[in-house]
């Protein structure tokens, strides 16, 4: 057993590595930059994990999502690992320590936001640590041709400067050829190198059903189906209708979204995780980081934007490796919707531009003033003040993000924090000068370790049981020990965040570039084409499809998606079918004939010729000309 598998074992407790995760490993350790690709729930975290702790030093993790981000340190916790996030929201004070714990501490896994690696707290105390990994999480954002583009990770390369001769290895579940290219030439490999695990899932079988009446279809299948499953929707309102529904037709099921609280949401979670509810309906908040490995289905009763979203979140079936289905519901409306949809996420530059100052003012920030300086959103109360559409609001925002004015988190749902500023012999004598504090002080001691070195998360209500008090008096005297400078206390924190990465611009000076706008316009519309392609096409393979989007040559047909069953009802063997097949494809694409020569220009059974060629024509692979000649629809 090698020094990797026993770390993997005393750790995470597994006894064998999965495919790729050991050749990364390895490639890492020998100083080399590396892009893995592996899809959702293919143990990416594991590639990074296992060499930081096999080495001495501390390793960075960059990642936008916050929710991800604390789910990963709380994991590594629960391991005796030493792990500490740093993100947007948090005070001056508390990442002031954290990076001194960075340097000084025993930390072996700093977790930050894209945009923490412009500021200039950052890059002065990166340069005192002993780094000996920096791991890119979702990747994928770092590119224009990807579908989640973020330019804070275009920042990334500028470590190279700071800590030199550290390999970087980043990481996606999804990614077209375009952007894999492009991760690697933006973080500045010293060569290409690829770990890239197939897409194929071959344990999932994809449908798609074309109907009016997705309810009914809904509640009859799972009436049907075994074991546990997510039903994804568009909205937060739509969550909890179906979730009432499917209870109504006794099924057992909830509903999540992230304008839930934050206990709330990890009651949900965990009773669906040990399968106290069968079926959570969820917009796509719900699933990142979450490893449930027995979900049987996952349906989808609205469009998803991409195939990349689709395919992610279809993925969180089977990982079991045991069969799962993913079936996406489809009809016209959708197509409508999704035409829509193009509208709505693509405002005039001028009302990104009218959002960009409300947002100025809403905040009261001067012109010159603002940077890197995040404030609480409340989109629900900015529309109201400004009289702007949520969807104009949302879409605006999601470009000034894209083009690096600002940042949005997601919902923080922070625990309260607190740090004691004062020292051990200090904190003494205020508790003898202050006998009123003295007992509440002691109960934050007794619950609590690691306060004087660093922030640590409280539970006010765990605080006022043990005392056996309201727990407004802990709000109370929590608050009074801050003003009297003892302790900082931070309280809990619902509301997403917006960073502005670049001072408060006037007009004039606020530059949204029109090739830019049209660029992502184009490629929104031709991710929106290829999901719609995805869902209408009723006569390729829809795993093939799926491959083949992700650059995948020549993928062989799964058999078991509704496209391979209906064509599965020829009684012809796979090898029989492509056999004809390959024959007719020659023929038609040289010359234009008749079904009569066709048939005689084949040597196989006539009746599994003519299986065959009618199939092609049912399914628009072969077509008619006015004279009944046949060729092949180069189209397809």
């Amino acid at each position: 057993m090698n020094r990797y598998e026993q770390i993997l074992i005393k750790y995470w407790g597994y006894s064998k590595f999965r495919p790729l995760q050991e050749d990364i490993i390895h490639s890492v350790m020998e100083g080399k930059d590396a892009l893995a690709l592996m899809p959702t729930g293919g143990g990416k975290s594991i590639t990074f994990q296992v060499p930081a702790m096999a080495n001495e030093g501390i390793c960075i993790v960059i990642t936008p999502l916050i929710a991800l981000m604390k789910d990963q340190v709380e994991n590594l916790h629960k391991r005796d690992i030493k792990a500490i996030s740093i993100y947007s929201g948090m005070t001056k004070n508390e990442i002031d320590i954290a990076l001194d714990n960075c340097i000084y501490g025993n930390i072996k896994f700093l977790y930050i936001s894209p945009e923490r690696i412009g500021t200039e707290i950052f890059r002065v105390r990166v340069k005192n640590m002993k780094v000996n990994l920096i791991a890119i999480d979702e990747a994928h954002c770092i590119s224009e041709w990807g579908y989640d583009f973020r330019p804070a990770y275009l920042k990334i390369s500028e470590l190279r400067d700071l800590v030199p001769d550290v390999p970087f290895l980043a990481l996606t579940a999804t990614a077209i050829p375009k952007v894999v290219d492009d991760i690697q030439e933006k973080l500045k490999f010293k060569e290409k190198n690829v770990f890239q695990k197939s897409f194929e899932r071959k344990n999932i079988i994809y449908l798609v059903r074309e109907l009016e009446d997705k309810l009914s279809y809904l509640i009859e299948t799972i009436n049907k189906v075994k074991g546990s499953g997510i039903i994804y929707v568009r909205n937060r309102k739509n969550t909890r209708e179906t979730a009432l529904l499917l209870i109504r037709n006794s099924i057992s099921a909830d509903y999540y979204h992230a304008g839930l609280k934050h206990e709330t949401r990890s009651t949900k979670q965990n009773e669906w995780k040990v399968g106290k509810t069968r079926v959570m309906v969820s917009t796509n908040a719900f699933g990142m980081g979450i490893d449930k490995s027995d979900v049987r289905f996952v349906i989808h009763l609205d469009l998803p934007d991409n195939i990349e979203s689709y395919f992610q979140e279809a993925g969180r079936g089977g990982r079991d490796e045991k069969r799962a289905v993913a079936v996406l519901l489809y009809n016209n409306s959708d197509k409508l919707k999704a035409e829509q949809r193009i509208t709505t996420s693509f405002p005039e530059i001028k009302e990104i531009k009218a959002i960009y100052q409300a947002l100025g003012n809403y905040f009261q920030i001067p012109y010159g003033g603002g940077k890197y300086m995040s404030y609480d959103f409340m989109i629900s109360d900015f529309a109201k003040n400004f009289n702007f559409n949520i969807l104009t609001i949302n879409s605006s925002l999601r470009f000034l993000q894209r083009e690096g004015y600002i940042e949005i988190t997601d919902e923080l749902n922070s625990m309260s924090k607190l740090h004691f500023l004062t020292g051990r012999d200090d904190l003494y004598k205020f508790q003898i000068a202050n006998a009123k504090f003295d007992g509440f002080i002691k109960l934050i001691l007794r619950s609590y370790t690691g306060v004087f070195s660093d922030y640590i998360n409280i539970d006010e209500s765990s605080l006022a049981k043990k005392a056996n008090i309201d727990v407004e008096i802990v709000y109370k005297y929590l608050n009074n020990l801050n003003s009297l400078g003892i302790l900082n206390y931070i309280p809990q924190k619902k509301n997403p965040f917006i960073l502005f990465t670049e001072e408060r611009l006037e007009d004039k000076s606020l530059h949204i570039s029109k090739e830019n706008y049209e660029f992502r316009k184009k490629r929104y519309i031709e991710r929106i084409e290829s999901i719609l392609h995805y869902a209408s096409s009723g006569n390729k393979c829809r795993s093939q499809i799926l491959l083949n989007y992700f650059g995948e040559k020549n993928p062989d047909r799964c058999g078991q998606c509704d496209v391979c069953t209906r064509r599965n009802e020829l009684d012809l063997s796979k090898y029989e079918f492509d056999l004809i097949l390959d024959k007719v494809k020659k023929k038609l694409k040289v010359n234009l004939i008749s079904v009569d020569e066709l048939m005689q220009s084949l040597d196989t059974k006539k009746e599994k010729n003519l299986k065959v060629i009618q199939w092609l024509l049912d399914n628009n692979k072969i077509i008619k000309d006015t004279n009944d000649l046949l060729t092949w629809n180069l189209e397809e």
